[in-house]
């Protein structure tokens, strides 16, 4: 029996950017051995939207999965570390709680970390959850650690991700390809051709040059040429649960020293962004124009920077949502293309990097696969929701009465799947998490926690312990914590040894 009938030859990608390259990266990393073509399309004449610097940490893997080299790929983005977000005045104004990656302290016991925290707090033990995380701690003390030398450490739990310069990122990865095989083609597609059965056959250039091929991959942004101009698959719209529709950004110089965090500052209408590059500082508004005016937004955000302009400011509209089939016919769509999730938890990479794994696992031949589109497309729709109840978790659960968007969020329509989370959670602090899902306990406790949705109870069997020991053990962690957090580099000097960036 030939296992491998009817093989794929030839994938197209068309569009570029930080999407269209991993696409081709990935895939010609994978298939490098079986003469498969890979081709990708874009104009210098479209560019590309680049706005997402914030990455989260499964982008480290990948980057270890294709081989990359870490520093080399920091330098060429002018990266920096990143440990979590700081999120300020989204529950309350002047309130502020971290996300950090890692993990929040460790299981005791056998018993889980959080329930024992619960009981200390239930018994008087007035310390902070977070002093048991230790991206908080460093983050607090703008601190980075070198991640190769903290073995048998409480570091050794610590998880970190990047801030990157996306265009950069974009052309690493560009140069990553095409020295692997990857044909690059400049131009603008003009007109898409369809076989009779309604599959994509080809791509015109505006230049007239016609590319064939199998299976194509549809990068082109929120514009969605295959996937929706051609393939009609439809999108369905989640306005209804995150409001906000439009984003304006802009670049500025720095200004002190690089923290090793995002900044989501909750503002009238939306909320700023602030991500430390080497090389520059990005920032971005993001906000509901029924609320604000394109004016009065652009106003906050350059009231809100800390340094000098490098840019004009940009308006970027959007739909929150995602295509009704993310893979349709011979077409896969991937970034923007493919749906879009606001940026407050810098899921957009992962969404592409992500998107290609189950991609591969689940490779065609030229001929279709209903069992495959079905089960890709359903794998791909339940990580968008989740994200999705994430996001939505941070505006439905705020006290924010000061202004018509955040009084509309404390009664907006939120997700069935969302409730069931906070209606759980508030019993006695119970997660009904999937192994294979992003947001795991700690992000989950830190967003809850921060956000004032706390459990009625702890688990009872932690009555087995005495307080007074249980207290010792937590206080003895946490200390422990802070001791070494102290002795790190702080992240600027960590960047300086081990990834300086050349200056632009």
């Amino acid at each position: 029996m030939n296992i491998n009938k009817d093989p794929i030859k030839k994938i197209a990608i068309v569009g570029g950017g930080t999407a269209g390259w991993f696409a081709a990266s990935t895939l010609i990393s994978v298939f490098k051995s079986s003469g498969l073509q890979i081709e990708l399309i874009e104009s210098e004449e479209i560019g590309i939207i680049g706005v997402g610097e914030a990455t989260i940490p499964p982008l480290i893997s990948v980057l270890h999965g294709l081989n990359i080299n870490l520093v080399d790929f920091i330098k060429a983005t002018q990266g920096t570390f990143k440990l979590g977000i700081q999120f300020e005045d989204w529950h309350t104004k002047g309130e502020h709680f971290f996300h950090p990656f890692g993990s929040i302290g460790k299981p005791i016991d056998g018993y889980d970390f959080f329930q024992c925290w619960l009981k200390c707090r239930a018994e008087g033990d007035k310390t902070p959850l977070m002093a048991h995380s230790p991206e908080t701690i460093l983050a607090s003390k703008n601190k980075f650690f070198p991640p190769f030398d903290v073995k048998n450490t409480p570091l050794e739990r610590a998880d970190y991700a990047l801030h990157l310069d996306s265009g950069l990122a974009g052309k690493f990865l560009r140069d990553f390809s095409e020295k692997k095989g990857v044909v690059r083609t400049e131009g603008k597609v003009e007109t898409v051709q369809q076989h009779p059965n309604g599959d994509i056959k080809s791509v015109t250039l505006a230049s007239g040059q016609v590319i064939e091929a199998d299976f194509f991959i549809d990068c082109s942004g929120f514009k969605g040429l295959l996937i929706e101009e051609t393939l009609k698959v439809g999108y369905e719209d989640w306005s209804q649960y995150l409001p906000c529709n439009k984003a304006v950004t802009v670049q500025t110089d720095n200004v002190g020293e690089p923290a090793p965090y995002t900044v989501a500052k909750a503002r009238e209408a939306g909320w700023t962004w602030r991500i430390p590059l080497q090389h520059r500082t990005g920032n971005g508004y993001v906000f509901c124009d029924k609320f604000i005016s394109d004016e009065q937004a652009k106003a906050t955000l350059l009231d809100s920077i800390q340094g000098q302009p490098l840019m004009e400011p940009r308006f970027i509209p959007f739909t929150t949502g995602m295509r009704n089939k993310t893979w349709h016919k011979n077409c896969l769509s991937l970034g923007l293309a493919q749906g879009f999730l606001e940026p407050l938890e810098s899921t957009a990479i992962h969404l592409v990097t992500k998107s290609l794994a189950v991609f591969i696992r689940m490779f065609p031949a030229s001929t279709h696969n209903e069992t495959l589109v079905n089960e890709y497309n359903r794998a791909i729709r339940k990580d968008y929701e989740e994200i999705r109840d994430f996001l939505v978790l941070h505006y439905c659960t705020t006290a924010r009465d000061d202004s018509e968007f955040w009084r509309s969020c404390q009664t907006m329509e939120i997700p069935e799947s969302l409730q069931y989370k906070i209606d759980y959670y508030k019993v006695a602090g119970g997660l009904n998490i999937k192994a294979e899902e992003l947001f795991q306990s700690t992000s989950w406790h830190a967003v809850f926690h921060g956000m004032h949705v706390e459990p009625s109870r702890y688990n009872p069997t932690l009555d087995t312990w005495q307080a007074e020991k249980l207290k010792s053990i937590l206080a003895q962690g946490a200390q422990g914590l802070a001791n070494i957090c102290d002795k790190q580099p702080s992240h600027k000097q960590f960047i300086q040894q081990y990834c300086s960036a050349p200056k632009l």
